[in-house]
């Protein structure tokens, strides 16, 4: 029986390294993050969540967001409508009502989507972000409604709409509720474009699935920042089907851009600058430019006729 109780000891020792190891929380509490090597959360932070050694782009909440580009609290959050909740009754390993309030814990937020009001160099804006903390940053009727309602209060306000996308796409436990949300933001959109009003995309990583498939591909200029994940089905099912080795960095909005999915590839510490000298040039605003800000005017003339 000896080689019985050399494994039942040994199980005992994994059961303790493996009770030893960090949990998710106690990495999510940690002062460090980890990228291409440890980081403090500090340093990232002051480096706009964009690493100084490879400059990955680190995901951000919307708050995080805005705060970068309209400047620090200078943005009014709007209350957007809350549908009912589970209207299917889902249930899974946990209900979806359990996995909503540790969303809304977890984010502080009552739904994936902030809406606010700000302004950029004196242009008032609508503007909408996507929580990816939030069940992945997927849309359900909360998230379409605050679309909408984005919607609604920019063509209200004659504003400008700019729109960060990030998320896996639509949410399963909302099953066909969910797909609808395809239908209504492009509708919405369609009643933006008709009062010839400016529609900016900001592609972050990851954007996927049914959110690729609507409202992020139908920005009269879409951005995206370095390195973000832009697709639609994952790459390993498209090699699959296609049955063929998929270029370097497909799916990299590096590649999109190549391909002509993307116009501009921004850094995070430049946006706000490239979209106020856009919206200078959509809204035929005349504000005092920098020579590197005329060069993108340059660069973004045909972009200004697809939009006008």
């Amino acid at each position: 029986m000896n080689w019985i109780n050399k494994i039942i000891k040994a199980s005992e020792k994994i059961k303790k390294i493996i009770k030893s190891r960090p949990t998710k929380e106690d990495i999510a509490n940690s002062n460090w993050v980890s990228c291409c090597g440890p980081i403090l959360k500090s340093t990232l932070a002051e480096n706009l969540w964009v690493c100084p050694t490879c400059n990955k782009h680190h995901k951000v909440n919307p708050k995080q967001r805005f705060d970068i580009i309209f400047g620090k609290n200078n943005y009014e959050i709007l209350k957007t409508p809350i549908p009912k909740e589970d209207p299917l009754n889902w249930t899974d390993s946990k209900s979806y009502k359990d996995r909503l309030r540790t969303a809304r814990k977890k984010t502080g937020m009552n739904c994936g989507m902030m809406v606010v009001k700000a302004k950029i160099n004196n242009i008032s804006v609508t503007s909408i972000a996507s929580d990816f903390d939030f069940i992945g940053g997927s849309i359900g009727a909360a998230e379409g409604e605050a679309f909408l309602y984005g919607i609604q209060n920019a063509i209200e306000n004659q504003n400008p709409f700019i729109c960060f996308t990030s998320g896996g796409g639509m949410r399963m436990m909302e099953s066909l509720i969910s797909l609808s949300q395809m239908t209504r933001t492009t509708l919405a959109i369609n009643e933006l474009k008709k009062n010839n009003l400016p529609y900016i995309v900001c592609l972050t990583d990851p954007t996927a699935g049914g959110i690729t498939a609507s409202y992020a591909m139908l920005g009269d200029i879409h951005l995206a920042e370095p390195g973000a994940l832009i697709a639609f089905a994952g790459a390993r099912v498209i090699q699959g089907t296609v049955k063929e080795e998929l270029p370097e960095g497909f799916q990299k909005s590096e590649y999109v851009e190549k391909t002509g999915f993307v116009d501009l590839i921004v850094e995070r510490k430049d946006l706000k600058e490239k979209i106020a000298t856009l919206l200078s040039i959509l809204l035929n605003k005349n504000s005092d430019i920098s020579t590197e800000e005329y060069e993108t005017q340059k660069d973004t003339q045909s972009l200004s006729k697809v939009a006008s």
